[in-house]
């Protein structure tokens, strides 16, 4: 079973095209927030055009979308789209974020990963899911287990406590990985 999820209109129809034409079952995961549905903030990015014609992301293939020298962001989904602002932010401030859309988690692109944060010996991986069990704790593994030495700090996991999803949507904010979590964890990252 593989399991895709895009963050922008382009990847959702390449990656639907090759769930549909994949022999294997292909879970397909879309965030309402990248869809743009009418009671949510929007983030422009999520905003593009779709490629006219034939169009296939291949899965099980990440996407640096933002490269960059100081510390990795590796994410998924409407994260991209935060982590991207992030990225802007600091890049005033001289810090250089690289941004991986990570696009598909079965098969996890672990190359792509490990080439990453091999040039900027530093990870942060941001997730919506749970803290404990999830995306961001495979993500940290394939660095401890490929090569620690790679890291020059600790890695930095911004994902949702192991908490219930507040009603609320304050609250829901508040535990959502956003970012002035984001930002956080990157300054963490480089010592600052």
């Amino acid at each position: 079973m593989k399991v895709v999820v895009p963050s922008n209109p382009a990847d959702a129809k390449g990656l639907m095209t090759s769930a549909i034409r994949d022999d294997n079952p292909v879970v397909y995961v879309f965030h309402k927030g990248v869809m743009g549905l009418p009671w949510m903030a929007r983030n422009p990015r999520a905003i593009d055009e779709v490629p006219d014609g034939e169009h296939l992301v291949p899965i099980g293939k990440a996407n640096v979308v933002r490269t960059g020298s100081d510390v990795t962001v590796a994410t998924i989904s409407l994260s991209v789209h935060h982590s991207l602002d992030v990225a802007e932010k600091l890049a005033g401030e001289g810090i250089d974020v690289e941004v991986l859309d990570l696009r598909s988690l079965v098969p996890l692109d672990r190359e792509a990963i490990l080439q990453s944060v091999g040039k900027t010996g530093r990870l942060v991986v941001v997730d919506e899911d749970y803290h404990s069990f999830g995306m961001s704790g495979e993500v940290a593994a394939t660095i401890t287990d490929h090569d620690p030495s790679l890291l020059k700090a600790r890695v930095r996991r911004v994902a949702v406590p192991d908490v219930p999803i507040p009603y609320a949507h304050v609250l829901e904010e508040a535990v959502l990985p956003r970012h002035a979590r984001i930002e956080e964890a990157v300054r963490s990252v480089l010592g600052s």
